[in-house]
Formats: structure tokens, sequence, C-alpha cells
């Protein structure tokens, strides 16, 4: 369970749904994690399984290190 302004998040609780992101939102989101995580986001890994809760990013920016650490 997170703590936002609005109260409690679940993990796995839509982020969009929620009204805590929205389009420009997740733009801004994965200049974050790129930026952050020095990974590469293409445009067909933005979709809600990958960026719609704490839970779907966690799991998202895990594969994706993983994978550049098996590509190294």
């Amino acid at each position: 369970m997170f703590r936002t302004g609005r109260g409690d998040l679940a993990a796995e609780e839509s982020l969009l749904d929620a009204g805590l992101i929205e389009s420009t939102g997740i733009l801004e989101l994965v200049a974050f994690l790129e930026n952050g995580f020095g990974i590469v986001i293409e445009d067909a890994e933005i979709v809600p399984d990958n960026l719609d809760s704490i839970r779907a990013i966690a799991a998202y920016v895990e594969r994706k290190l993983g994978a550049q650490s098996r590509a190294a």
C-alpha cells in the first residue's frame, strides 16, 4: 500500500483509474524511467500492462534491466 495525497493506493491499482496520472504524465514517467534506470522504452512498450500500476512499472523495469544485463 502506498500513500498519496488522495489516500492509499494498492500496488496493483491503476494509476490512470485513480486519477494520479494522465497521458502527459505517462510521457513524463517514461522519461523518468529512461533517465533514472538507463533503459530505453520503445513506443510499442508504452501500454497499460507495463505502466499502469506501481507493480506493473516495477516488473517492467526489472525485465528491462534483466534483458540489458543478459545482452551485455
